[in-house]
């Protein structure tokens, strides 16, 4: 307002933005500082607020409104101050709400996992798979790594049970060869992953157990994606006519995952390559045919010859804040 009135005159400014004049200049008074209110001869005293207060959060009234509490100290002969200085004394500590002492829900800490080479964190999960018939479900226990996003292991059985699990997650350490102390294992809340077989084989290995938050299915993040890859995989069937059948699929696709998907979170090099380290390799190699490209038609590449990039350095699994915010 002022750079225009200062251009075109405050009048022809005040008609174009379609504010009265009378109230720019009411605007450029200086406002009078407020005078103190001053405390009412009948109010109520200090010792008198605190005793009605204490009266409000009383076992007896402390789920009850000012009105009705109120109205009950009348019927009994009482008049401590009216309903609405009620609400202003609680109003004055922040209790104008639910009083009583409530049971609340603990605030979780949410799985900060960080992996920096393959073999350091595991996440597994377990999902369903239509059988011949409505009802009929095989469960297909995956144990994914998150660095490399390599399957890692995987078995198909008909019902869900810590023992299978503790089964599959035993046979998986060994063939990687998982010494004390190395790994961690993530995973929800689920019966077979609380179990106690599970458990005490987890104890037993070394191995860190970490689940996720109490109905937070996205703090296991990295089984969901590939599930949903899975399922989305055009040759994914609508049932599975048997158990065996649903495991040759599994079988099959687990190889595809593994050995010839190009996943998009490991700047499409395959989840093997990534796992059993032959990133680097084939990094360099795609590294001199695009430079290849580029000595031979620099004129393609408008931001100069282009770099390949390898494999991630270090992968979360819910990173802190403070990188969320970096990012």
């Amino acid at each position: 307002m002022t750079e225009l009135a200062a251009k075109i005159g405050l009048k022809r400014a005040c008609e174009v933005l379609g504010v009265p004049r009378s109230a720019v200049y009411r605007s450029r008074q200086p406002r009078p500082i407020p005078k103190p209110r001053p405390t009412p001869a009948h109010a109520l005293s200090e010792d008198e607020r605190a005793e009605i207060r204490e009266t409000l959060n009383s076992d007896r009234f402390m789920d009850k409104a000012p009105r009705q509490v109120y109205a009950a100290l009348l019927d009994e002969g009482k008049h401590r101050c009216h309903w609405r200085s009620m609400y202003r004394i609680l109003a004055a500590h922040d209790e104008v709400r639910e009083r009583r002492n409530l049971r609340r829900h603990p605030v979780y800490k949410k799985p900060e996992l960080l992996a920096t080479a393959p073999n350091q964190v595991w996440s597994w999960d377990i999902t369903l798979l239509r059988g011949a018939f409505k009802g009929n479900y095989y469960r297909l226990y995956l144990v994914l790594d998150i660095f490399s996003r390599c399957v890692v292991g995987w078995r198909i059985a008909e019902v869900e049970s810590s023992q299978l699990a503790r089964e599959l997650v035993a046979e998986t350490a060994r063939k990687q060869g998982i010494l004390p102390n190395q790994l961690t294992l993530h995973a929800d809340n689920g019966g077979p992953m609380r179990g106690k077989p599970l458990a005490q084989l987890l104890s037993d290995l070394g191995i860190a157990g970490s689940h996720n938050r109490p109905h937070t299915s996205n703090d296991n993040p990295f089984s969901e994606a590939q599930f949903k890859t899975m399922k989305y995989h055009p040759d994914y069937p609508e049932r599975f006519p048997d158990i065996e059948a649903a495991r040759a699929w599994a079988r099959r696709f687990v190889t595809w995952y593994n050995e010839e998907h190009y996943h998009s979170g490991l700047n499409l090099l395959t989840p093997s390559s990534v796992h059993y380290g032959e990133a680097g390799d084939i990094q360099r190699q795609r590294q001199a045919v695009m430079s290849a490209a580029y000595a031979a038609n620099p004129t393609r590449f408008t931001r100069g010859e282009p770099v390949v990039k390898g494999a991630p350095t270090a992968v979360y699994l819910n990173p802190p804040d403070q990188l969320e915010n970096l990012s």
